[in-house]
């Protein structure tokens, strides 16, 4: 039998349909020349920059491609054998639950849930060393990237 989750009306911590709890937001790219590889996805694939600012000390770009999204980092690829990749991000309803059950669970998680902008984030393995950020946006970010996120619509 499948768990069928409890309808939900739309809000803003339920931004992408009643009952989808979890989804992939984003993936998150090294970029050894940032300006090169902006220039390439959007004069190839249409993307448009949604943000462009510092974050975590580095500038960090937050492009939209389609209904999809990337997080560019300034700084070239540290680990070859995982190519430019640096993690996937996959935003989640319920963060600190997901932690607690994935912790219970047996899940290696080494650090705790970091908190930022009134959400957080932590940082897990998942099958053949994927890493995976998973986060809540948090209701204190810029407008501009709540709308990114799909938790606020633009004015």
């Amino acid at each position: 039998m499948t768990h069928q989750p409890a309808q939900r009306e739309p809000s803003p911590s339920h931004p992408y349909g009643l009952d989808d709890r979890y989804h992939l937001q984003h993936i998150h790219l090294f970029a050894s020349d940032i300006n090169a590889t902006i220039e390439f996805y959007t004069k190839w694939f249409d993307a448009r920059v949604a943000w462009d600012g510092d974050y975590g000390g580095a500038r960090n770009v937050f492009m939209k491609i389609g209904i999809g999204a990337m997080h560019l980092y300034e700084q070239p690829p540290r680990d070859l054998g995982r190519n430019a990749v640096h993690h996937i991000g996959m935003q989640v309803v319920g963060l600190r639950d997901l932690y607690d059950r994935m912790k219970a669970g047996g899940v290696d998680l080494p650090n705790p849930v970091r908190e930022h902008f009134g959400g957080g984030y932590f940082m897990v393995k998942a099958p053949d060393d994927v890493l995976l950020e998973v986060f809540e946006a948090g209701v204190s970010r810029d407008p501009a990237v709540l709308e990114y996120y799909g938790v606020a619509k633009g004015k």
